[in-house]
């Protein structure tokens, strides 16, 4: 089944399309899913990531947009590669020349996870993890995001426009509160 998971931070939405793939008794990393080759990161159509402003991804910045989100798995390390061309049948056409970002992130036994999932924790107004999980392994890496500049953009945009006295108000009310 194809599944859709999103979260706020701070003032960016997240949101995470991908099909679900099944255990089903088989060995998936380092066999159904093979070490060192680059993934969909799921089933079907390539999984995809959209940021609805600039984000950090494991400390390295990425635009706003929607990318295409293939992974590299590794016993113990796994690439993350982020790629602009989203709308793609797995990785069959997948051309690195098109990456905009490739981050390392460490995969964790986990307990048993029969579908595929991605799942948001420790989220802030500024961060959050998010963690692939299928069969035994979980992935997590963080992002990061800058929501007092994101804000200030905005309550600045809003003064220059003299529409609307209320944002620059509203980013100060932000801002003395955190």
């Amino acid at each position: 089944p194809n599944a859709t998971v999103s979260q706020t931070v701070g003032v960016t939405e997240v949101r995470i399309t991908y099909g679900r793939p099944s255990v089903n008794g088989r060995d998936i990393f380092g066999g159904l899913v093979p070490f060192d080759e680059v993934w969909r990161t799921g089933a079907n159509e390539a999984t995809t990531i959209t940021f609805s402003t600039p984000v950090e991804i494991q400390g390295k910045r990425l635009d706003a947009g929607t990318y295409g989100l293939f992974t590299i798995p590794g016993p113990d390390t796994w690439t993350l590669i982020f790629n602009e061309t989203a709308d793609q049948w797995g990785a069959y056409n997948y051309d690195s020349s098109q990456d905009v970002l490739r981050v390392e992130a460490d995969s964790e036994p986990a307990q048993s996870r029969e579908q595929m999932t991605f799942s948001f924790h420790n989220v802030t107004d500024t961060s959050a993890t998010v963690a692939l999980r299928w069969s035994e392994t979980r992935v997590p890496f963080r992002i990061g995001v800058d929501t007092p500049e994101i804000l200030r953009g905005r309550a600045n945009e809003a003064v220059a426009d003299a529409n609307d006295w209320r944002a620059p108000l509203r980013y100060v009310g932000y801002a003395l509160q955190n």
